[in-house]
């Protein structure tokens, strides 16, 4: 009947939209500490 269709298409647009959250939160390690940047930026002779 169509509430089932309509509840199997909701069932699935709620799955979908679980399955891209749970992809989108994923957390992206750093190698390590970046430091500071180099000092100057290419205008030497200012100091």
């Amino acid at each position: 009947t169509k509430v089932t269709r309509i509840a199997l298409e909701n069932a699935a647009s709620v799955a979908g939209m679980i399955l891209t959250t749970a992809c989108a939160l994923v957390d992206i390690k750093e190698a390590g500490p970046s430091g500071m940047p180099p000092m100057g930026g290419g205008m030497g002779g200012m100091m």
